[in-house]
């Protein structure tokens, strides 16, 4: 039999090449992980020294940074935004296989009239196959439901840059070795699909915060659509998109030397924006076959089939660019947001030292016009005397 990679991967390897130890690895040419599917052989309780000629050992390098990976485990920050009612809590659930909203209070019509945005952070721990994932997933209820929704989305942006205010106080810190990483990594925007493309709020609140996260817009409730429907909304928000200059996150290109199955990937990832998704949390039987999905007179939906919707190729964007949309968060947003904070402290520090320059050269104004009138004084006082 072919060995499977350990790491939660379908991909089948090639049989083992009878060498030495560090010549003999499991190789997983078609792993989305790459490198760190390259795993050492040997037998228990034996350990030889690489014989080859010119070998050092470098290359086995990966195979450190993968277990203090695994040890360490991974954090991860989603943030979803929408209007109430489009399906974010359940597409999330779905997403994750888990329930991060077990008693969750939904407000009447009453109390939204003049209800504010709130932030709601829920963090489970995933484990999948010895990997772990510390998730958390930012919720916005309040988002949009008020008549007057000029400000709605201030609360969040005000939510974002504390947490990458946080991170720079935490990393200036003496103690840097456990810092939490709670900046937000990625958003999701739920677009309605009943309208025609996008509402006025959604250019206004995408505007304010592509420069500070990783925006995916994603068409909720795909099934009311039909597919021209839907081809046609795609095109529409794309379109207006760029008119207005929003910056969503773009998936990166494919390398030259990746595999032609994840250059299709990507290019079919690329193609799918806006994912136009569905969510659910039940189980439906099918041809004797349990799948998650909606159950409608006229047939069955199901959330797992691409032929439907994109909630597949939204859940493979999501998992193999993880890292990516963590590295653009590093190396974008929070050094944007950083050089912003270091220049405003500087400028802070230069008007502290003039404002202290300026106050002693008052002093010194000060203490030279009263030498100057002590002086006057015992000249009069002088002048006096002799007469």
């Amino acid at each position: 039999m072919r060995d499977l990679c350990p790491l939660s991967c379908r991909y089948s390897a090639p049989p083992r090449l009878p060498s030495n130890l560090f010549n003999s690895v499991r190789w997983f040419p078609k792993c989305p992980l790459m490198c760190v599917c390259r795993m050492p052989v040997m037998e228990k309780g034996q350990f030889q020294f690489p014989d080859a000629a010119g070998y050092v050992g470098f290359a086995n390098l990966p195979n450190q940074v993968h277990r203090k990976s695994v040890k360490k485990g991974f954090e991860f920050t989603l943030m979803v935004v929408g209007e109430s009612g489009l399906g974010k809590s359940t597409l999330i659930n779905s997403l994750f296989l888990t329930d991060l909203y077990p008693e969750r209070y939904i407000p009447g019509a009453a109390e939204k009239i003049e209800r504010t945005v709130q932030i709601e952070a829920s963090t489970v721990e995933i484990e999948e196959r010895g990997v772990k994932l510390r998730l958390t997933v930012v919720d916005t209820p309040g988002y949009g439901d008020a008549i007057n929704s000029q400000d709605c989305f201030k609360t969040i942006i005000q939510y974002i840059d504390n947490q990458f205010e946080r991170y720079l106080h935490d990393e200036s810190g003496l103690n840097r070795r456990h810092i939490v990483d709670n900046r937000v990594h990625c958003c999701f925007y739920f677009i309605s699909p009943f309208g025609h493309g996008l509402k006025p709020l959604d250019v206004e609140f995408m505007k304010a915060i592509h420069s500070k996260v990783n925006i995916v817009p994603v068409i909720a409730k795909a099934d009311t659509l039909t597919l021209r429907e839907r081809d046609r909304l795609k095109r529409r928000i794309l379109d207006e998109i760029a008119e207005h200059g929003i910056k969503i996150y773009q998936l990166p290109d494919a390398d030259s030397d990746e595999d032609e199955e994840f250059k299709e990937q990507t290019r079919v990832l690329k193609a799918s924006i806006p994912f136009a998704v569905i969510g659910s949390n039940q189980l439906i039987e099918v041809k004797g076959k349990k799948i998650r999905g909606r159950l409608y007179p006229w047939g069955v939906v199901e959330v797992e089939n691409p032929e439907h919707n994109d909630f597949l190729k939204l859940r493979t964007m999501l998992v193999t660019h993880m890292q990516d949309l963590q590295e653009v968060t590093q190396d974008l947003h929070y050094e944007n947001f950083r050089s912003e904070r270091l220049k405003t402290a500087g400028r802070a520090v230069d008007e502290e030292v003039m404002d202290k320059d300026q106050i002693l050269l008052q002093k010194e104004a000060e203490v030279k016009t009263h030498t100057q009138l002590q002086a006057n004084s015992l000249f009069l006082v002088s002048i006096c005397a002799k007469l």
